[in-house]
């Protein structure tokens, strides 16, 4: 949980009873095993809107019933009595039961101040206050991601919080960027250097003290003199850097795509090398997260056939609801969503005779399946490349369940932009993507660049930063 829970000692007598919304099951469905010691609610309210929504189309269905079965399996064959007492919580054989969880059923309410009963968030809040009247002295704290819906709490007297258990930073800024900047000269830092070349490559190892800052594999370092390198080994002891000279990475193509800027050049180093199962592309509007991504794609899946077929997805709020109701095949439903895809595609191409003669030429070249993320979640990819756009808009554990579904031989790429989240219960703190780029950090096998700057326009540049 947050900072409440951690702050108080496991042998505090008095426990808290935390009431949760159906939002935080839905972003967690694992969030009742993460309250140690206390008692966790469930209103009656929020199973009926878990049960609504468990068959739905919606990406949040499968999370629906994850929680229903870990409710279930917490509450097995307990009694009514039992139930209202609290049920002793169990994370596994080995692991001691602590915490209890309850079921808040509808209650008459008696001398209680009552909210109009007109939607699910007022009835859960009405419950609250008459379990307050009858547990008096009892702490009690309503954890929702609703934003209004904690107003309206503390306006009739309840606690709130809102959910943290999986988020890794407190502030956005402090989330890695994939590299470090040195103004000046990198080398004036440095007191001891053995410097090798084998086969083309340059190789620096440096003593781990030389440098301060936080140093995972795939981590870039650059300075104002040209100066570019990526953590290729780290010990207790020793840093490795692989040196990228510059005019090479500028230098770089994939399907006729150059980079514009140094952060592009270190971004496509990452997606052309085989050895780096995930990439995690984030920037704002028009830092070529897409076009980046899509072009490197092309060139590995056509011209060196490392992969078999390119799989590209994206989150969009209200995508689930609305895909049903277009007409076609689920690629020509999911086309009007992707076309940021096809967009970059044209771009990739401007310079033909026929634009729009090569787009359906790479179309029909290339293994470019459009999908949903429903589909992704339920199987399991081989040698595929599969790119994730708007990945802002996901939570910590939907994030986890589609970037597993990557098999053997397989390349992840998720692109997003933090600053366009689109869900109202996710903040740039609490996205799955966020959650991911500092999870995964130290992944030997991945890596993550936030691109600056707008290249795609000056106009697209002033707006990103006036409007």
């Amino acid at each position: 949980m947050g900072n409440a829970l951690k702050s108080k000692p496991i042998t505090q007598r008095e426990t808290t009873a935390y009431v949760l919304d159906s939002n935080v099951l839905i972003h967690d469905p694992n969030s009742i095993l993460n309250f140690e010691e206390h008692q966790v609610i469930i209103p009656i309210t929020v199973l009926e809107e878990l049960d609504k929504l468990k068959n739905g189309k919606q990406t949040i269905a499968a999370d629906c019933r994850q929680a229903i079965r870990l409710i279930d399996n917490i509450l097995g064959a307990a009694t009514p009595v039992e139930i209202d007492d609290g049920v002793p919580i169990k994370r596994g054989d080995k692991s001691p039961e602590l915490g209890t969880l309850s079921i808040l059923m509808n209650h008459a309410l008696d001398n209680v101040t009552t909210l109009p009963s007109s939607n699910n968030d007022n009835r859960i809040i009405n419950d609250i206050r008459q379990y307050q009247q009858d547990n008096p002295g009892r702490p009690v704290i309503l954890v929702t991601k609703d934003i209004n819906m904690r107003l309206k709490a503390r306006g009739c007297g309840i606690l709130t919080e809102d959910y943290h258990n999986d988020q890794l930073v407190s502030d956005i800024g402090l989330l890695t960027k994939g590299y470090i900047h040195y103004e000046g000269n990198f080398w004036d830092r440095v007191t001891e250097v053995d410097t090798s070349q084998q086969e083309g490559r340059t190789t620096h190892t440096l003593k781990r003290n030389e440098i301060k800052e936080d140093l995972y594999l795939n981590k870039f370092l650059v300075d104002d003199q040209g100066f570019v390198a990526r953590v290729t080994g780290i010990t207790d002891t020793d840093v490795r850097l692989l040196h990228l000279p510059r005019e090479a990475l500028m230098n770089q193509d994939a399907w006729g795509l150059r980079p514009l800027d140094i952060y592009q050049g270190m971004a496509l180093n990452l997606l052309m090398d085989p050895d780096v199962h995930l990439v995690n592309l984030n920037g704002a509007a028009g830092s070529g997260k897409t076009i980046l991504a899509l072009a490197a794609a092309i060139e590995m899946t056509i011209a060196s056939k490392q992969y078999r077929r390119i799989i590209a997805t994206r989150s969009t709020r209200g995508l689930d609801e609305d895909i049903g109701y277009l007409p076609g095949t689920e690629a020509e439903k999911m086309e009007p969503w992707l076309g940021a895809i096809t967009d970059n595609l044209e771009a990739l191409h401007s310079d033909d005779e026929s634009t729009h003669g090569s787009v359906d030429y790479i179309l029909k070249q290339v293994p470019l399946h459009f999908k949903s993320l429903n589909y992704i979640r339920g199987r399991s990819f081989q040698h595929s490349l599969i790119i994730i756009d708007e990945c802002q808009n996901l939570t910590p554990h939907q994030i986890k369940t589609i970037v597993t579904r990557a098999g053997i031989g397989s390349k992840v790429i998720c692109l997003g932009n933090l600053a366009q989240i689109d869900t109202p219960y996710l903040a740039p703190t609490s996205s799955g993507l966020t959650y991911m780029t500092e999870r995964l950090k130290h992944f030997p096998n991945g890596g993550s660049i936030q691109l600056k700057g707008v290249p795609r326009s000056p106009l697209a540049a002033y707006a990103e930063m006036h409007l």
